[in-house]
């Protein structure tokens, strides 16, 4: 008897940040206790250092102009997460645009809960936040992870469990940064999507990488065209064997074929190859095809 082996659940992402925080005392840290337990308190800005593991390289400042201005209105509503650092400061674990919108809006604390975490949680946690709200585009989603095996020996199969992807989503991530680096940019900035650049990865040279990529954005190429366009450069004989060339049709022949489709009501296609060749008529229905016998035939 045949045993199935217990499926690895994943952790959901919608279920928030809080499974990932754990709530270990930071008694060596002066007032790290004050915010503990999930109640925030306020912290100022400038105590606050930037988190070293952001997957995050740009932000839009459309967007973070925004933000500031409704927490002049309205204040932060939902809490950072930072960590207390042995020197009395703290370090951002989550909430860097609302710390950076804070910031633009002449804040001078904003509220914050305390954790006590490693290095290795902080760069988890960091990710999958962004990973939630879908700020990462798909280079810094290939960085993050390529970060997370380099850094922590991370296998293809725990990053997706620690951040609830398919393991098969993960590799392509990882696969893009075989991409060179002006196409990279490309992605970066949105003139490539992740299926763009996945098609890319057909080629074996970086060179045909960069000619394609520039001729899916001067022809603004859908992913579908993409892989076409890619498939035929890799596969020439493919493309002649799938073109096929317009032949011209002769005036008179012309003429008689839409004279045919008017007087039978079908479809007609006349093929002439210098005086011989063959009528052929289309029909989609039983009684179309009876109704053309019955006149073929003079019944």
């Amino acid at each position: 008897m045949t045993i199935a082996a217990p499926e690895i659940k994943r952790r959901a992402l919608g279920k928030g940040l809080d499974s990932l925080l754990p709530r270990v005392p930071a008694a060596a840290t002066p007032g790290a206790h004050e915010g503990e337990g999930g109640k925030p308190r306020e912290i100022p800005l400038n105590q606050i250092d930037r988190n070293p593991f952001q997957t995050r390289s740009h932000v839009d400042q459309g967007q973070l102009a925004e933000l500031a201005a409704s927490i002049t209105a309205n204040g932060v509503v939902q809490p950072v997460l930072v960590r207390p650092l042995a020197n009395g400061r703290f370090q951002l674990i989550a909430g860097e645009r609302r710390w950076r919108a804070s910031e633009l809006a002449g804040k001078q604390t904003i509220p914050a809960i305390l954790r006590q975490v490693s290095d290795e949680q902080a760069m988890e946690i960091t990710i999958v936040e962004n990973l939630q709200r879908a700020d990462l585009n798909p280079m810094e989603q290939a960085r993050a992870f390529e970060r997370l095996s380099r850094e922590f020996h991370m296998t293809q199969e725990q990053m997706a469990v620690r951040t609830g992807k398919d393991r098969a989503t993960v590799s392509n991530f990882l696969r893009l940064l075989r991409l060179p680096s002006s196409v990279q940019a490309r992605v970066e900035s949105g003139e490539l999507s992740f299926g763009h650049a996945r098609t890319l990865l057909a080629f074996d040279h970086a060179e045909e990488m960069e000619k394609a990529a520039q001729r899916i954005v001067s022809l603004a190429l859908s992913v579908r065209q993409t892989e076409t366009y890619v498939q035929h450069r890799i596969h020439p004989e493919r493309a002649k064997k799938e073109a096929k060339p317009e032949v011209a049709i002769d005036p008179n022949v012309r003429e008689v074929q839409e004279r045919l489709q008017r007087a039978l009501g079908l479809k007609v296609h006349i093929e002439d190859h210098s005086g011989r060749g063959k009528v052929i008529i289309e029909y989609g229905r039983l009684e179309d095809f009876d109704e053309l016998l019955e006149r073929l035939a003079g019944a």
